[in-house]
Parts: structure tokens; sequence; C-alpha cells
């Protein structure tokens, strides 16, 4: 998908069709949608004064030019009321616009940057926010099936700009929501896959291909070099697989004075292990390695946008299978900071590898640690499908974070973390265990691990409730979400930013 920007008319370009757009109550359109009414005779006047554009948020009015303008069709789009209108919604309204399009058969299209300079919105956003929202939108996973016949793709939108000075805020804006969606993508790629496909050694190899085409620093670590490293959390996990387990670490040295460690956790499948899951469902654990695969993604975009900062990014790379060799409740491991864990129950064992991830990922000494897992179904009880689970030892830090989610448009909600929860996890044969029985399960998963973190300031992301989608909406579609992939991007974004401020 090409997103570019031009100077010129936007009713004079020659494309599949031409979207302006309409807020809510407008009578006499003005700008760029007032150009092409008057270029089609006051054809969206018209159909206003008849009730039948009424700019309804999300509503699509497909006009056929009948040869009055180069393109032969326009689509104005509903914006919405004037007083709520953002740029979530611009993304959003993009992907859904897109989505339109394609349906209509248009392989290109031209607009105008919705609300710069309506609504007041800064005209960079709003570029970025319809490059992310076209791309995301238009996602579909099709690797493995056969597309329909008569499918016509849109290849390639164009935002059309009068006012030549806006040209290069365009361009920039377009380019790093390019930049932010593709990584977004990448992520769905990953998390879509079939897990026979995408093995911990293919997650790896991938990994590094990525880095290759990125200029990213990147080390595979096999299972000898885990035990010699102490890793009995995350091998005990990987025991009971015939797929060896695979240690991923990418670098990108930006510069500045701030370092930040991402740890994403990497269970390419998960049947539970020795405590199975029900069969109800179960095909849905190939996506329990989205967390890992949002920290590449957002590695892959970093890596494009080039702030300054250094990053360290770990996944650990297993499945948990129920194997004759495989960990039992019951067992006892040792993780590589030299502290054990009773294992009750081994469907808890992103815990379990991300424990020896947070370890590793503090030998760096970074600055801060952001983890992200599809850990606890009690964050689904809690959240819904709406909004990330976070839980943190730093508020400041979860302040960037919360910042970094809303430039992405992602929600993230803050939980406690009161001492008192922390005595649900003490064990009577280990140092702790690895679940804390039914209530509060997210907090007390978040607690255990805290006890890999040290004092680093460190924000957990829970994303267990917003992985996966079974229905379009905005910039989601189904299958695998690419959240949280934007907020560590903003994230890494704000940071570096910061850390310049400071120097």
């Amino acid at each position: 998908m090409e997103v570019r920007v031009a100077q010129g008319d936007i009713a004079q370009q020659d494309t599949g069709a031409i979207v302006v757009n309409l807020f809510e109550g407008v009578t006499s359109p003005g700008g760029g949608t007032g150009a092409v009414d008057n270029a089609l005779d006051g054809a969206i006047s018209s159909l206003i004064a008849q009730g039948d554009c009424r700019g309804k948020e999300g509503e699509h009015t497909l006009i056929h030019t009948l040869g009055k303008l180069p393109s032969p069709r326009v689509v104005v789009v509903g914006l919405g009321k004037a007083d709520a209108f953002s740029i979530d919604k611009v993304r959003d309204l993009a992907a859904g616009t897109a989505r339109y399009l394609r349906r209509l058969r248009c392989q290109t299209a031209a607009t105008i940057t919705h609300g710069a300079g309506i609504a007041g919105l800064d005209p960079e956003g709003c570029a970025q926010a319809i490059a992310e929202g076209t791309i995301l939108g238009l996602y579909a996973f099709r690797e493995h099936k056969k597309p329909p016949e008569d499918e016509v793709e849109l290849t390639a939108l164009t935002l059309v700009e009068f006012d030549q000075g806006r040209l290069d805020a365009l361009q920039r804006g377009v380019e790093r929501g390019i930049a932010l969606a593709g990584a977004a993508n990448f992520t769905r790629d990953l998390a879509n896959e079939p897990a026979n496909i995408l093995t911990p050694t293919a997650l790896a190899e991938r990994a590094q291909a990525m880095a290759r085409e990125t200029g990213l620093e990147c080390e595979v670590y096999d299972r000898d070099w885990c035990e010699e490293q102490g890793m009995g959390s995350f091998l005990g996990v990987a025991k009971g697989s015939e797929q060896p387990p695979k240690f991923i670490v990418l670098r990108y040295k930006g510069g500045g004075s701030t370092h930040l460690a991402l740890v994403g956790k990497g269970i390419t499948f998960d049947t539970g292990g020795i405590s199975i899951k029900p069969a109800a469902g179960m095909e849905e654990m190939k996506g329990d390695m989205s967390g890992g695969a949002a920290v590449l993604g957002a590695m892959r975009a970093i890596a494009q946008l080039k702030p300054s900062i250094d990053i360290t990014a770990v996944v650990p790379a297993t499945e948990n299978m129920p194997g004759g060799r495989a960990t039992k409740p019951g067992d006892v491991l040792r993780a590589m900071n030299g502290k054990t864990i009773e294992v009750i129950n081994t469907d808890a064992e992103g815990r379990l590898i991300l424990a020896d991830g947070l370890a590793y990922a503090g030998l760096a000494k970074p600055d801060a640690i952001v983890d992200v897992a599809t850990l606890t179904g009690a964050i689904s009880i809690a959240l819904g499908d709406v909004a990330l689970g976070a839980m943190t030892n730093d508020y400041a830090l979860y302040a960037r974070v919360q910042q970094a989610a809303a430039a992405a448009g992602e929600k993230v909600w803050q939980l406690p973390m009161f001492d008192e929860y922390k005595e649900q996890l003490k064990s009577e044969v280990a140092d702790m265990k690895n679940v804390g029985g039914r209530n509060a399960g997210s907090i007390t998963a978040a607690f255990f691990l805290k006890e890999f973190v040290d004092d680093t300031p460190w924000v957990h992301l829970d994303m267990a409730g917003v992985d996966n989608y079974s229905k379009e909406k905005g910039v989601l579609v189904k299958g695998a979400s690419g959240i949280p992939v934007r907020t560590l991007v903003h994230l890494a974004l704000g940071l570096a930013a910061e850390g310049l401020a400071k120097e």
C-alpha cells in the first residue's frame, strides 16, 4: 500500500475515487469538499439538503461524477460532531474508508487531510493518522488462503494539499504513519501464523531477517547458552516441547541519555502443559506470542524512525507442551537471578519465561523496563477487550506509557500494586509460587514479575484482552490486533525527546 503527498486541487485528481469530508450539521461545505461540490454543480449540497448526506460519523455517501470530474467517483465521509473530533477519529475513519473503497473495487484514491484547518487539528498529525488508519484498516492475513478471484485491492492513496507550505509537514506525518502501521502489521503477521509454521526457531529467523533489513543488532541463543546463564525458569517451560527454545535479543543504538528495555512473551503455542487447557478455543493459543511479536514490531519501527535512545529487546521463545519431560505441578525451578519458584500451575508459564527475560534485560542496567504479555485471562474479566492492563513499580514511568498509549490511540488502565497482594505468592518450599489463586490474578502475576526487575523502573502490560478481535472496528480487523506496538514506539520516541531536552 502506497501513501503519498501531492500539491494540487482535490477536484482535479484523476484517480479511482476522490474522498472528501463533512461534519455533522454542516449545510454549506467549504474547503476541499466545497471545491468538489462546486465542480459537481452543487451535488453534495443538494444531498445535504435532501437529508441523504448528514455527516454522521462513519457515514459514506457515494456520488458518481458522470464525467464532470477526472475521477469517476466522489466519496463523502461523515466526520461526526466537530466538537468531538480528534486524531483518533481521523485514524479510525481512515481505516473504515479504506475498507469501503476496497468494497467499491477502487485501486487508487485521493483525499484531503480530514480535520486539518477545520477542526483545529495539527496537519502533520492528521496526515500520520490517515496513513496509519489506511494501512491498518486494509490489513488481511491471506498467507495460506487463496484470495477471491474478483478481489481488487486499494494500492495507492494520495493526500492532496493546496497549500505548498504544508507539504513537508504532511510528508513527515505520512512517513511516520507508514512506519507505525507497517510495524503493527508485521506483528499481526507473526501472531496470525499457525504454530506449526511459526515455531520458536522460525520466530527467531524472522527476527533476524527483520534486523538485517533495518540495521538492528540481533542475537539468538539456544538451550545450551540458556543453561549456562542459569535460566531454569525459561527452560522449565521448554522441557515438554520437541521444538528447541530460542532466546532472542535485539539491540538498537540511537545514542542519547536513555536506555530502555522491552521484554515480550514468546510462547508460540500454549497447551497449558501438564495443566492442560480445555480443547475449545485452544487454536487461539498460537497467538500467545503476541507480546513478543509486539516487541519485535516496535523495534522494526524504532529502527526506521531512529530516535536518540538505546533499546534492548528480549523475547524468550518456546512452546508450552505436555511432553514426557515437561515440568509438573509441584516442581521447583530456579531462575537466573537465583530465586526459586514452586510451579503450582504449568499453564501460568508466561511469567516463568518472562522471569528470566526480565532478569537478563536487567543485566544491561536500563533506565526503564517495559514487558508485554498475553499473561492472564483475569485481565479480560477486569477490562474486557477495550484496554491493556498496566501494573508498575514507578508511577512516573507509567505516566509516560499512558501518554504514549494516548498518542497511539490505544487504551491502557492501571491496576494497583498493594503489598498485600504479594502474600498470595508465598510458598512453603520455594521463594515463591507461580500463581496466587483466582483473586486478583492479573495483579499477583505482576507481583511475580516484579521479583525479577529489582529497583529498575518497570511497567508490565497485560494484553490478553486486546490481542485478538472477531470483527472489524476502526483500525482493528479480524484476528491479531497489533496492540501495543504503536504505544511502545511512542514511548521510545517520547523518552528520546525527553532525554534530548535534559541534555
